[in-house]
């Protein structure tokens, strides 16, 4: 069999509904609430009280609530697209599931790739955002933990313009909240979105309250200059705050669990994502009013910009909240890790026995749950926020190229294939997704590229020494 002829071979949604109805199967449990609490969960998070500090102080000033736009814009476009793939695919795996209905084996390969550097790499970032708020929280009460474990043993000095070492052994609170919350993962998905919904609950009103209180303690002279690094400002704090989107995504990689993924899944997707931009550009809006761009924290802006005012209960209430609203992040994130890898070891690409393997009485892909979960604990022990960050979010953006590029391949490829939801004014979405979503990558810089291509081609050494061996469409010869 030609080995160009396995790379460019197609699976046929039929084969992947198949899977999805066999007996290695995910339990449908989930319901629309629960999706759209999944996808604000994981929306709501590191992004909104962790990054929009270095956002606005480094790139874009006042104008982050521009850059929120811009990357909402974006990530709008490639929503609709992956609406339309979660109703007529309603597998797990996300992005790498789509790529394989329309792009090949290969290009499936490489996606499926890309989403575990996203998943895993997030994860370990949303883990260091809690760990400083965790922090925070402490101090509050007047409790300190010694800096040598609670950062990373190196760090990125922009004085000196290199990394350097600084002393410390490890970022132990963030590796500890990501192994517990792999514990709840493991028990099922069930009480998994149980244990979110009550979080997304608090963090909402939370953040209703930083917006509708802050809102008092605005002072308009904060948001001059608006634009003080100009729109190429606005341009790097969209590339760079990207990451906030991120969980409108993994909504796609549960359409297995859903229990009416062809309705639900397209539902949950637009509706946490909508929700939440306009949260987020209230929460910018607010948040540079308070407190000069140039004085806001990097580690815990909303926090410290409320702590400035005086306002130590509503510090305390913050604080509290992104505790609580980071970690049901982190729970979303380390759940689609495990479905991506699930699909993947299920086409034999990763070893089906270990990856593949489903709990008899949870029902859920517990090896894969707790591989991740160690892997994910040691990077965000031992790395710093600034490296995690844009590492995730070219990944991301391009994941949602290749989402766009395939809506308008399978319209081409298969134009009678039945969608209950089609994306609107195709071709224009699906281009207008890839152009956007490509200018905020080639934002983020020469270096995030590099890292990218790097892991890529780690990525492409696997496929070719064990995944295209292994592959099941192979074996079971399906590329004749």
């Amino acid at each position: 069999m030609a080995l160009w002829r396995q790379m460019l071979a197609v699976k046929s949604i039929d084969a992947l509904l198949a899977e999805a109805a066999g007996e290695n199967r995910l339990r449908r449990v989930l319901g629309p609430v629960s999706l759209s609490a999944l996808g604000v969960g994981a929306i709501i998070g590191a992004g909104i009280f962790v990054l929009t500090g270095l956002a606005a102080k480094e790139f874009a000033g006042p104008g982050l609530a521009l850059s929120f736009i811009v990357a909402g814009t974006g990530c709008t476009l490639a929503a609709l697209c992956y609406a339309e793939f979660a109703s007529t695919v309603p597998v797990a795996g996300s992005a790498y599931a789509y790529a394989y209905a329309t792009l090949g084996e290969l290009m499936a390969w490489i996606i499926g790739w890309d989403l575990v550097l996203e998943y895993a790499v997030a994860s370990s970032t949303v883990a260091y955002g809690w760990s400083h708020y965790f922090l925070s929280l402490l101090g509050l009460f007047g409790v300190e933990i010694s800096k040598t474990w609670t950062a990373s043993p190196i760090d990125y000095d922009p004085a000196l313009g290199h990394w350097i070492a600084t002393g410390s052994i490890c970022n132990l609170p963030a590796a500890l909240v990501v192994l517990a919350v792999t514990v709840v993962l493991v028990i099922g998905i069930r009480e998994s979105a149980r244990f979110n919904a009550a979080m997304v609950i608090l963090k909402v009103a939370v953040v209703l309250f930083v917006i509708v209180v802050g809102a008092a303690y605005v002072d308009p002279n904060n948001w001059q200059p608006f634009l003080p690094y100009g729109w190429d400002g606005v341009m790097r704090g969209a590339s760079y705050i990207f990451f906030a989107y991120i969980g409108f995504d993994s909504v796609s990689t549960h359409a297995e669990e859903a229990r009416n993924p062809q309705r639900d899944v397209p539902i949950a997707i637009l509706a946490s994502l909508l929700s939440c931009t306009i949260l987020y550009v209230l929460v910018a809006v607010v948040l540079t009013g308070m407190v000069p761009f140039n004085e806001i924290s990097v580690n815990a802006p909303v926090a410290d910009a409320f702590s400035r005012h005086g306002l130590k209960a509503a510090t305390l209430l913050i604080s509290s909240a992104a505790v609580v609203g980071i970690t049901s992040v982190l729970l979303v994130l380390l759940l689609s890790q495990a479905r991506v890898l699930f699909a993947m070891a299920r086409d034999g690409l990763i070893p089906r026995s270990f990856f593949a393997a489903v709990h008899p009485r949870f029902r859920t892909p517990h090896k894969a749950t707790i591989l991740t979960g160690v892997i994910v604990a040691l990077i965000a022990a031992l790395f710093p926020l600034e490296l995690l960050a844009d590492l995730v979010n070219i990944g991301t953006l391009f994941a949602f190229v290749i989402v766009c590029g395939s809506v308008l391949i399978l319209r081409r490829t298969q134009p009678t294939l039945h969608r209950p939801f089609r994306t609107p004014f195709v071709p224009f979405v699906p281009l207008a997704g890839i152009a956007m979503n490509l200018a905020l990558m080639l934002s983020l810089g020469w270096e995030n590229w590099l890292r990218l291509g790097v892991w890529l081609a780690v990525g492409l050494a696997i496929y070719f020494v064990y995944g295209r061996h292994r592959s099941v469409m192979a074996h079971a010869g399906e590329l004749s």
